[in-house]
């Protein structure tokens, strides 16, 4: 698959915008999941929400060095 822009930045900053996305979109899963009393899906929607955030941090501090 081609990628649009070949730059290792722009790879650091694309998974940080994901990671980011992922946080968001979890922690809205987690939260249907607690509104429908589902304990199961809202401990696991929380702990991908902490893997995309872990994820996020490691990027940020990447490109704080980097750049």
């Amino acid at each position: 698959m081609s990628r649009p822009v070949n730059d290792k930045n722009f790879d650091m900053v694309s998974t940080l915008y994901h990671a980011s996305q992922g946080i968001q979109l979890s922690s809205q899963f987690s939260q249907d999941a607690k509104e429908n009393s589902d304990q199961d899906a809202q401990a696991f929607f929380d702990r991908v929400s902490e893997h995309y955030e872990e994820i996020a941090d490691e990027a940020r501090k990447l490109l704080k060095r980097k750049l």
